[in-house]
């Protein structure tokens, strides 16, 4: 049984790129091409392909959209997203919608092949640029989780309260301690979590809830 791939890519030249490459290996087969988001909610989900290429920038709509959509209804295809783009929210809304792997139209042509085929495994194959911001990600979410472990119960509190907008005096009254007393929680918060600042401190509580 051949891998069926659809493809979703409105540049035409990349996606017969794309189908000539697909096509020319002995165990894949294109099942379809779409140039448009519209047409592929339409009909990707009758033509269930085993694995689906899907561009992010569409001229009509969002590929990471479609993918949201249509991943639920679609347990038995994979989706790898192929794009131009690389910036950090692309990539995380792309895999937080349900794609199986984030490849960029750089990458080699047998890349893509060889992705197909490690998804179409299980697999979540990535571009090694994406795979390491990716693993960057985690790795700094790690060290602030590790920081925010370090804070006692008031700083935490404190912390909480001003990213709540509180200001010092307000969040003095309501722990009932001196704004001094505040200042001093402050510092050593700033300290623990290697920040220099109000906001700093603020992003790193919310990235962490």
């Amino acid at each position: 049984m051949k891998i069926r791939v659809a493809i979703v890519e409105d540049d035409k030249h990349y996606s017969q790129a794309l189908k000539s490459i697909i096509d020319f290996q002995e165990d894949m087969e294109c099942a379809a091409q779409f140039f448009n988001g519209k047409s592929a909610l339409q009909k990707l989900e009758d033509l269930e392909p085993d694995v689906v290429l899907m561009d992010i920038q569409l001229q009509d709509s969002s590929g990471i959209d479609i993918v949201s959509k249509l991943t639920e209804a679609m347990p038995g295809t994979s989706f790898i997203m192929c794009t131009s783009f690389e910036n950090d929210e692309k990539i995380f809304s792309a895999l937080r919608a349900g794609a199986s792997g984030y490849l960029v139209k750089g990458d080699p042509l047998d890349k893509i092949i060889q992705s197909i085929l490690e998804a179409h495994k299980g697999g979540a194959p990535m571009s090694f640029t994406i795979a390491k911001r990716v693993l960057q990600h985690f790795q700094e979410s790690k060290v602030q989780v590790q920081s925010l472990a370090l804070l006692t119960v008031t700083e935490k509190e404190v912390l909480e309260l001003l990213a709540q907008g509180l200001l010092y005096k307000e969040i003095a009254d309501k722990k009932n301690v001196t704004i001094d007393t505040i200042k001093k929680h402050i510092g050593n918060i700033y300290k623990k979590l290697q920040v220099s600042n109000k906001i700093e401190a603020i992003n790193k509580f919310n990235t962490k809830n």
